[in-house]
């Protein structure tokens, strides 16, 4: 064949392929293998993006992949696309770095910065989903090696290209001194997906497994639904699972979530920079979800600066986790966290708390007056709760200028080994609450103060153990409470600050003690 022919038959078959593209754009559906893409794992970014862009270009479209394996660096979602996996396709995502540059601006844990793309990242877009029962593979552990490298060298480091070029686009980045130690790495892995500044965002059906970072990523966003989604990362550092950050109106449902961190985790902001950005994450529901291995099962926090507010957590189980619901902040945080219900949850295997609400995340643990750094937890209620094989039934740890308040628990049936520990907290109630322990206390109370007591019980007293442990309490009123097996002693109460405690409408009859005083004790404990 001479020279001319052949160039006869590529320009036919550039016509031929652009000919079909724009046919396909045109009709709305574009087969990714029809359009300069391959199922054989080999490296297509430029096919994918030109296809995405052809179908923004065209006011909307599906890019469909058919079974088959696809390797892509990162990928720029556009409005009005739809990214379609069959069953059977596997979505690859290049282990070279090079494939995320340029640098681009999002939120990396809880601060804006510039670093290495998201692998599926939009910015300022809408109408964008990703559908399917295919499989969308991070592959990760290049990631997570070359942060292992640099977090575990004991001598300073040469900077790589990319640290270098990660100190030069966040010169102007402030950090505060405690969270210096993170940024110093100057490797920010990217999180598998994230919308920025984005709306009606659906995903649905998907698998995503071998996260870099964390996994599903919004940012600033509005109306974004998550749906039937699977989500599995091994043992790896921090990849979290669903983190909606200062995002609104967001539904995340019938998921099942295995991951190297926390399953779902609700954000919006740190620090200084989330105060500056002031948007809160709120009306957030959660339901039907099933979480298996990861930090905590649904976690609200550490990074809250923006606020997070009207948050349901229903119908989930939660088996293998290291905590439950675990909401988390410190001083320096600021924001506020408040109208959260969770209710009908079923909890297994848990290796630390069921329940964990903390203000000493970061263990800062000097006094400040209240000021915008000052985080809040309130207006908190969870109910219909059963727990088994539980490490701690639960902890609320509040800070002196601000405790925690307004918290409710009713119909909780745990099995733990160590009881629920109350500290620094004011206006807590526990209606219809039975928590077995097999070392002490099963409710042990410090330096709070408004607290109800109703209906609460253990069936498996321990010897010489109270089942209410008090220390510098005011106002409490413990009532309806009826031991049924037999009890050594009922209520510990100490603390020189300790008054007004109240014990009515109790029927202590399988009660040895029901009042054991303590040596500090001074105000009389009134029981009727």
């Amino acid at each position: 064949m001479n020279f001319k022919n052949i160039y006869i038959v590529f320009f036919t078959c550039l016509v031929t392929a652009f000919s079909t593209l724009q046919a396909n754009t045109t009709s709305g559906w574009i087969n990714i293998l029809e359009a300069g893409g391959n199922n054989k794992g080999e490296l297509c970014t430029e096919a994918i993006q030109n296809a995405i862009n052809e179908a923004n270009a065209s006011g909307g479209g599906t890019i469909y992949f058919p079974a088959g394996n696809y390797l892509t660096g990162a990928l720029k979602l556009k409005s009005n696309i739809v990214i379609h996996l069959e069953a059977g396709a596997l979505l690859k995502f290049s282990t070279n770095f090079d494939h995320y540059l340029p640098f681009v601006e999002y939120r990396w844990e809880g601060t804006v910065l510039k670093s290495f793309s998201p692998l599926l990242y939009a910015n300022n877009q809408e109408n964008i989903t990703i559908t399917g029962r295919g499989v969308i593979d991070g592959q990760g552990e290049a990631w997570w090696k070359e942060i292992w490298r640099i977090e575990s060298s004991k001598e300073k480091l040469e900077l790589t290209k990319y640290q270098k070029m990660t100190q030069e686009a966040n010169a102007n980045v402030k950090t505060e001194p405690y969270y210096e130690r993170t940024r110093s790495y100057l490797f920010h892995r990217p999180p598998l997906f994230q919308t920025y500044h984005c709306k009606n965002i659906r995903i649905e059906g998907v698998t995503f497994q071998n996260s870099p970072f964390w996994t599903i990523n919004p940012a600033f966003c509005d109306n974004v639904t998550i749906d039937n989604v699977t989500i599995f990362n091994p043992y790896s550092p921090n990849t979290d699972g669903i983190n909606p950050t200062s995002c609104k109106n967001v539904h995340i449902s019938n998921c099942h979530i295995s991951v190297g961190d926390d399953c779902i985790t609700i954000k919006s902001g740190r620090d200084a920079d989330g105060r500056k950005y002031a948007t809160p994450t709120e009306n957030i529901t959660i339901t039907n979800c099933t979480m298996l291995s990861g930090h905590g099962g649904v976690v609200i926090g550490s990074e809250m600066s923006g606020g997070i507010k009207k948050v349901t957590i229903t119908n989930c189980v939660f088996d293998g986790t290291d905590r439950g619901i675990r909401i988390k902040a410190a001083r320096g945080r600021g924001g506020v966290v408040e109208e959260i219900r969770v209710s009908n949850v079923v909890m297994n295997n848990i290796k630390q708390e069921a329940f964990m609400l903390n203000l000493f995340y970061d263990k800062n643990t000097v006094v400040e007056p209240v000021t915008e750094r000052t985080p809040i937890f309130r207006n908190i209620h969870i109910s219909n709760v059963t727990a088994t094989d539980v490490n701690t039934a639960g902890r609320i740890i509040g800070i002196p200028e601000m405790p925690i308040h307004n918290i409710s628990f009713s119909n909780v049936n745990i099995e733990a080994k160590e009881g629920f520990n109350l500290t620094t907290a004011s206006d807590v109630e526990f209606h219809d609450v039975k928590i077995n322990t097999t070392l002490g206390a099963s409710f042990k109370i410090e330096a709070s103060k408004n607290i109800i007591l109703d209906n609460v019980a253990t069936s498996s007293p321990l010897k010489n153990t109270p089942v209410v442990k008090l220390k510098n309490v005011s106002n409490l009123m413990l009532n309806n409470c009826f031991p049924m097996n037999a009890t050594d002693v009922f209520l510990e109460a100490d603390g020189a600050q300790t008054k007004n405690i109240y014990l009515k409408n109790n029927v202590f009859y399988n009660v040895k003690t029901v009042l054991k005083k303590g040596e500090s004790l001074q105000s009389e404990i009134k029981i009727e």
